[in-house]
């Protein structure tokens, strides 16, 4: 694991870590949580939208004639004896 040296306020530092104890943490976890976040959040951006892309191109239907689901299909129980 590679070490990270920051610049920062020294009082921002004390705010920070004071912040932290109280949420049962750490300011070095803190950072490694944003940085990962920050890090990974534009694959996850680009999987949304190739998701939403494929949805949007698909020609699937409910089965193999194309058959579409009405509200009322989908929640016509019958009537039992």
């Amino acid at each position: 694991m590679a070490n990270l040296t920051i610049a920062i306020d020294d009082a921002l530092l004390r705010r920070a870590r004071i912040r932290a104890l109280e949420h049962g943490t750490s300011v070095n976890a803190l950072l490694r949580d944003y940085l990962t976040s920050y890090a990974d959040s534009g694959a996850e951006a680009a999987v949304r939208s190739e998701l939403a892309r494929l949805a949007r191109a698909s020609t699937a239907r409910s089965s193999l004639d194309g058959r579409s689901w009405s509200r009322d299909d989908l929640y016509d129980r019958g009537t039992s004896a």
